[in-house]
């Protein structure tokens, strides 16, 4: 007499998740431990921290899942307004560390607030275009592109140009599919391209290195154009096939800089090849094309918007690690997703995936 009752409690718990995200998951957090296990010199205690992490994002993945969309269109606003007030108090009384004001101390938390914003931003973008759908005009994208502006200004000003970045493309998403004109779009790109030599000077002497860096990393190949150079030679040297899990020689012998996190995706390259980097890749594709199918089943503008910005990002954080490390972009800073160690964003990316699930788990609401 038990057992139905057992499978109906399952069934209520995994009920939000996903299968298709859930299943295609589970196979980029093996990959994520398998390489992390080889990329720190086989350091298991880095691995069980990793782990501990991962449930950590697993919990909130959950919690969010089986959230209703509506329930988090009313908590959009209030979370961006504390993140926002946390990007100003890292401002006015953040920790320094490397030249950056990033952190914020909260008692025993170590809060990075940009992280944060990374997911209010989007959701509370989707939530004003939710309330603003049915007289949307052009005063609507003004306001919403100021809601963008401001944090970004604030993360630059830290300054965190990778974030920053992020941010600005998971807010801009939301603004393309919430109808924003082609005209527009131009003009704003004209703006930007016509700003940027008053935009150089304002910029600090690292990012300025790292812009010409990317333009020519021979110039300076033992500084600036050191991390660009060694991850070319790992991707390169790992051919078709790699040379083998744990026998990547860039990152074992140290040659490779910052192997268990923004370059990981050379290691994994270095070692298991174009074939194992194409089935990565594939699981990826199919993760942010499911993501573009939920947005698609959204009941309202709401979910909509958000699932689509959402898996966009998920496509924006993938095009700019990858294109860093493989030298066709600057060297910005951003964690490659899933693979990257750290706990910040892997709890942010699994929170997104969590929204994503929500959105479907609720598709059969009445439209509006």
């Amino acid at each position: 007499m038990m057992f139905p009752s057992i499978k109906a409690w399952r069934k209520s718990w995994l009920a939000p998740l996903d299968p298709i995200l859930l299943n295609t998951m589970t196979v980029l957090v093996l990959f994520s431990l398998i390489v992390l296990y080889s990329a720190s010199g086989e350091e298991i205690g880095k691995v069980t921290s990793q782990l501990r992490n991962l449930a950590l994002a697993l919990t909130g993945m959950w919690l969010v899942a089986r959230t209703h969309p509506q329930t988090l269109e009313r908590l959009a606003f209030p979370l961006y307004g504390i993140a926002l007030l946390a990007l100003i108090g890292v401002a006015l009384f953040g920790e320094v560390s490397h030249g950056a004001r990033r952190w914020l101390h909260l008692g025993p938390v170590r809060l990075q607030p940009s992280e944060l914003m990374k997911i209010a931003l989007p959701l509370a973008l989707a939530a004003f275009f939710e309330m603003r759908a049915r007289t949307l005009n052009w005063r609507d994208f003004v306001i919403a592109s100021l809601m963008l502006l401001l944090p970004v200004g604030l993360v630059l000003r830290q300054p965190d140009l990778g974030t920053a970045l992020l941010i600005a493309s998971s807010g801009f998403y939301v603004l393309y599919f919430a109808g924003l004109p082609w005209k527009v779009m131009a003009f704003l790109g004209g703006s930007v391209l016509a700003a940027l030599p008053m935009i150089w000077p304002l910029l600090h002497g690292y990012q300025k290195k790292r812009i010409l860096t990317f333009i020519d990393p021979t110039q300076d190949p033992l500084g600036a154009g050191y991390h660009t150079l060694q991850a070319m030679i790992a991707i390169g040297s790992g051919g078709v096939l790699g040379k083998g899990w744990l026998r990547g020689t860039q990152s074992h012998l140290d040659f490779l800089p910052e192997h268990t996190t923004d370059f990981i995706f050379a290691v994994f390259g270095e070692e298991f090849g174009l074939v194992g980097e194409l089935v990565f890749l594939g699981a990826l594709l199919i993760l942010i094309t499911r993501g573009f199918v939920i947005a698609n089943e959204g009941s309202t503008p709401f979910s909509r918007l958000m699932a689509g910005a959402l898996s966009m990002t998920l496509f924006t954080y993938t095009f700019v690690n990858m294109g860093m490390v493989s030298g066709i972009l600057p060297v910005v800073g951003v964690p490659l997703p899933f693979l990257s160690y750290g706990g910040t964003s892997l709890v942010t990316l699994f929170i997104s995936l969590g929204f994503l699930m929500s959105v479907h788990h609720h598709r059969k609401l009445v439209k509006h």
